[in-house]
């Protein structure tokens, strides 16, 4: 496994979808407010990070890949604070300007103990059109036809549409290279001649319109999303791992992979480490039940620290030696 890490370095990969910035306001919390039942945030600092697709390819530099990332903002601050970040993390960012909407902001005030008080969205998530789609759609393209692997992360946040599924589609039958997509849309049909789909587990009892309660029921739902796309499936299912359906694997009905999480502070972000880690698996000619382990491993390691987050390679060797 360690050695397969290291197989992860230098794969390029297209990262398409909603960028978002994740603003936290830390402060400090001894008293309830006298004017109504909410406690007083002493403000201590704030903290700006990369989230959504911005994170998957923060991922993807960490761990060793090159990412290019493809993505909306609007003409607004926090579209030059995601241009800072971006640039601090080196990463190849090709960002599409729309006036009409705001850069994707969330903002969370949080206590020093890393609770959080309230949550503030700034985001439009009506679906692109006219000339931000239209160069959006070249972007994605261009990213494509140097990619080794494609990612889109959606968040429905109206950038990943019919026509941005359509490029990423033919770049990927194009040059032969993995598709994989988190999906947030839930008419399963839309996603055929994807690699692979990562839903969580929610995602996955509605798009496949069942429950998910049982090791049986994630088996039958893994199915159900193959038959209906032809994608490899990779459920993740919180404190009980990851279901993993491999249509070239000897086992085509899947394998239970248990969470190797030990510790949870927080779970934001950790889907994009996942699809990050499974893309640059791919990418590198790993399988995807190989590919899946380390991104089981990176999503442990992940969901111990608080807000989005990105594992480096170094860390994830350690994680295997331990």
């Amino acid at each position: 496994m360690i050695d397969l890490v290291a197989r992860l370095a230098r794969r390029r990969i297209a990262v398409i979808g909603d960028v978002m910035l994740d603003h936290f306001l830390v402060g400090r919390v001894d008293r309830i407010s006298p004017e109504a039942p909410v406690p007083v945030v002493r403000f201590e600092r704030d903290e700006h990070r990369l989230g959504g697709a911005a994170n998957v390819a923060a991922n993807v530099a960490a761990l060793g890949g090159d990412a290019v990332l493809v993505g909306v903002v609007g003409r607004d601050e926090a579209a030059s604070r995601m241009r800072e970040a971006l640039a601090a993390h080196g990463l190849d960012a090709r960002l599409v300007e729309d006036a009409g909407r705001p850069t994707t902001r969330k903002v969370r005030v949080v206590t020093t103990r890393n609770q959080q008080v309230a949550r503030i969205d700034y985001e439009l998530d009506t679906a692109l059109s006219g000339e931000p789609l239209g160069a959006l759609a070249d972007a994605a393209r261009s990213a494509g036809a140097e990619a080794d692997a494609v990612i889109l992360s959606d968040y429905r946040k109206g950038v990943v549409g019919p026509d941005v599924m359509a490029v990423a589609v033919d770049a990927a039958r194009a040059r032969r290279i993995p598709l994989l997509v988190d999906p947030k849309v839930p008419q399963p049909d839309r996603y055929r001649g994807v690699t692979v789909l990562t839903p969580n587990h929610h995602e996955a009892e509605v798009m496949a319109q069942m429950p998910i309660r049982t090791p049986d029921d994630v088996r039958t739902a893994a199915r159900l999303l193959h038959e209906r796309t032809g994608a490899g499936v990779v459920i993740t299912w919180g404190e009980h791992g990851m279901w993993v359906l491999d249509p070239d694997a000897p086992n085509p009905t899947g394998e239970h992979l248990p969470a190797s999480a030990r510790e949870v502070a927080d779970v934001t972000g950790a889907g994009d480490t996942v699809i990050a880690v499974l893309g640059l698996g791919l990418a590198a000619g790993l399988t995807l039940v190989e590919s899946a382990r380390l991104a089981n491993l990176a999503a442990g390691l992940v969901v111990a620290r608080f807000g989005p987050a990105a594992i480096t390679a170094g860390e994830l060797r350690a994680a295997l030696d331990a």
